[in-house]
């Protein structure tokens, strides 16, 4: 967490009071998360904007809008936001920042167990 803090406090000024508009919800969104980390989603309903073209290793013409669809966790035990590109379709992870929206944070977590690709029939007949 240290490590978060002097990263902050050595970021570039612009940078600490930089912001954007959530593309989904309009919220104004402050670049910087509160452990100094860079963010690139909305805290409040958690989607971006697609800037990164991860294909092309550069910046993405597509600027179409990131939705959540589910969370990946390293295994450091990191938690990280899967997006999916409403245009173009293309996948990314982006790294969850302390103040995002739990509630949306654990329903994306809880969904494959709430919502099976089998039905729980098949339990009974175990």
């Amino acid at each position: 967490m240290s490590d978060n803090i002097s990263r902050s406090s050595g970021a570039h000024p612009a940078l600490r009071t930089s912001t954007f508009p959530c593309m989904r919800c309009g919220l104004t969104v402050t670049l910087l998360g509160p452990g100094g980390e860079r963010r690139n989603h909305c805290p409040s309903c958690l989607h971006s904007r697609h800037t990164l073209d991860q294909a092309e290793g550069g910046g993405s013409d597509c600027q179409g809008r990131m939705s959540p669809l589910s969370i990946a966790v390293s295994r450091t035990g990191e938690w990280a936001l899967v997006h999916r590109c409403t245009r173009c379709r293309e996948l990314a992870l982006h790294p969850v920042c302390g103040d995002d929206n739990q509630l949306i944070l654990m329903r994306l977590a809880v969904r494959p167990l709430a919502e099976p690709p089998f039905p729980l029939e098949v339990f009974g007949e175990l």
